[in-house]
Formats: C-alpha cells, sequence, structure tokens
C-alpha cells in the first residue's frame, strides 16, 4: 500500500506507532520498523541527551529501517534541554522527529537543519493549519478518543479528519481510536494517508512494559477510561483505576479550585511504577477508548501484517463488492 505517508517516510506500511512515555524504547521502535510501520523513540523518556544518543545507537542496531524519535514540548518553567536533545537525534543519524505538545516554532530551524522530517500531532483543524504553515512535512490529526492530551475542542475523528482533509495542503495520519484494519480503512477514506497507533501497540509481545499492563488492556473495555484535570485545561484520557478514582474524587471536592499540587501524587512520576512495576492503581497514565477493541497480545510483526492483510479484504472485497452487488460485501473483518 503506497500513500503520501509511505513515500514521505520510505516505509512500507503507512502505520507509526505513536510517542509513549515509558513504552517508547529502542525494542518498541525496532519492532514496529522491522514489521514494515515506523517506530518511534520517545525522547523525553531518556532522563537526558546523553541517554537518548545511547538508546538512538541501540535501536540502530536492532533494525536498518528508518525509524524515528518523539520529541514532547512540554509547557514548563523548567524546559528540558531541547537543543541538546535534538542534536542527539541529528548526530544519530535520525531524520524523522514527531513533535508533540507545545509548537514546534522555534525547533524548526534546527531540524530542519539536519534533514529531519518532522510530523507533529495536532487535536484541531486550526494547529494543523499553523503546523503546515511553519514547515511541517505531515500532521498526526489526534481525535478526541485517544489516550492522553486530546485537546479541548473534544472533536471526534469522525468529524475532525474530513475537516482536515478539506483543510490541509500537507499529508496527515489519523491518530486516536485505531487499532486494526478497519480503523485504517475508516482513516483513509476521510483523507487521512495512514495511521498512528499507541494504546494498540503496548499490547503487543515485543512492547517493553509490565505484564500486568497488557493484561490489563486486554480486559478493559471501551468504557474503562476517564478524562482528568479538565478543569486546569490539561485534559488526559487514561485508564480508570484507584489512584484515578481518588484524582476524581479531589477534582470534584475542590471544582475551579483545583490545583495540579492537589492531585501531584495521582500524576507525578507514576509511568515508571506502572509500567516496569506493573502497579496497575498507581494514578493516572495515558489510555485510549481503542482500548474497548484491543484483544489479544499478538507479536508486532503479526499485528501490523494482521491489519494490511485485513485491510485489503476490506478494500478489494467488502468496499469493492458494495458496487459490484458481490456477496464480499458481507465480508467481516474482526
Amino acid at each position: 500500500m503506497k500513500t503520501a505517508i509511505t513515500e514521505l517516510f520510505g516505509i512500507e506500511h503507512p502505520i507509526i506507532q505513536g510517542g509513549m512515555h515509558y513504552v517508547g524504547f529502542a525494542e518498541m521502535a525496532a519492532a514496529v520498523s522491522n514489521a514494515g510501520g515506523l517506530g518511534l523513540i520517545t525522547g523525553l523518556t531518556q532522563r537526558t541527551p546523553e541517554l537518548l544518543a545511547k538508546e538512538i545507537a541501540r535501536c540502530r542496531d536492532m533494525t536498518d529501517k528508518p525509524f524515528g524519535v518523539n520529541l514532547t514540548f512540554l509547557p514548563t518553567f523548567s524546559a528540558p534541554p531541547y537543543p541538546e536533545y535534538i542534536a542527539a537525534i541529528r548526530e544519530g543519524g535520525v531524520r524523522i522527529v514527531e513533535t508533540a505538545g507545545r509548537s514546534p516554532e522555534q525547533y524548526m530551524p534546527a531540524l530542519k537543519a539536519g534533514g529531519i522530517k518532522v510530523i507533529h500531532k495536532c487535536t484541531s483543524v486550526r494547529h494543523s493549519l499553523k503546523a503546515e504553515q511553519i514547515g511541517c512535512d505531515a500532521v498526526s490529526v489526534d481525535g478526541f478518543e485517544c489516550g492522553g492530551h486530546p485537546g479541548e475542542d473534544d472533536m471526534p475523528n469522525m468529524i475532525l479528519l474530513p475537516r482536515a482533509a478539506e483543510e490541509l495542503k500537507i499529508p496527515f495520519v489519523a491518530s486516536g481510536g485505531m487499532a486494526d484494519a478497519r480503523s485504517l480503512v475508516a482513516a483513509l477514506a476521510m483523507g487521512a494517508a495512514g495511521m498512528n497507533m499507541g494504546t494498540r501497540f503496548i499490547a503487543t509481545k515485543e512492547a517493553p512494559v509490565h505484564e500486568n499492563v497488557k493484561e490489563a488492556l486486554v480486559a478493559a473495555s471501551e468504557l474503562d477510561t476517564r478524562l482528568v484535570m479538565r478543569a486546569l485545561r490539561n485534559t488526559e484520557r487514561v485508564l480508570n483505576n484507584k489512584g484515578v478514582e481518588h484524582l476524581l474524587e479531589v477534582e470534584r471536592e475542590k471544582g475551579k479550585n483545583l490545583k495540579i499540587d492537589d492531585i501531584h501524587d495521582q500524576v507525578a512520576g507514576v509511568y515508571p511504577r506502572v509500567m516496569i512495576d506493573g502497579d496497575m492503581d498507581a494514578g493516572a497514565w495515558s489510555c485510549g477508548m481503542v482500548v474497548g477493541l484491543i484483544h489479544d497480545i499478538p507479536t508486532v510483526k503479526e499485528l501490523i501484517d494482521r491489519i494490511m492483510a485485513d485491510a485489503e479484504r476490506l478494500i478489494r472485497g467488502r468496499l469493492t463488492g458494495f458496487l459490484d452487488a458481490d456477496t464480499g460485501a458481507n465480508l467481516k473483518v474482526a
């Protein structure tokens, strides 16, 4: 399958593994890239630029396919040393970066000077157009269904993706709610050139997280995510657990007077406790509504191969079958 995204990044399949805190290590990125997608190392999971450089070198030993680095620009007063992180990316020979969080505008000259293609994650059409204007090569359009930060517009992908297609000149991928061939074919129908999967990739054999996490994803339904930090206008979709329930109680008690310090214990330092230690009640960790579509823990290659084979059957069988009045229109892909 050739799309603008496969051509832009030199990959076989239009599937990108999103940057995920304490998930996007070299093992994860290499597995996705080796299976024909685009794997991403999560830059800020590496506490220093030097550690990121080592992680890039590790990934280079595991794959000869294109892979990238996610760099999230945080709204903090003590910002990480982004120029040094970018230097590590450039010196490591990485030529693809997924940016997220705040606008990457001030860092675009450094990224472009390194010959790096930039795909920026956006939760709205207006932010996507801004990314296009500042020189991003592509955008990842993130609907309200997504795990992590869905923005404050509450716009689902059935509306957001066609709107992006109406406005953008650069290619984009669909993010949020993406799990299988149905997701991919629907995204392509709405104008996307591929899809970005986060939560689904955590439930794979190669994902370097505790087995408790993978089992929790398989056990959960589409009703098991919660939105936290809405009052702070820093909304995050997370998997429900005891820590999250306590957090929501605090939010209800504080109302509009909520401060980040009030919920510090439920949001700070949670990822190592969940992803490494397997403490599923530690607190808030990002998880999409797509968890309701996760029923197994395949290898990354099995997952991607299945998606692509099912997508071809859906397009050639079910969709063209409707036009040809063929029984193939009744094809079901689970």
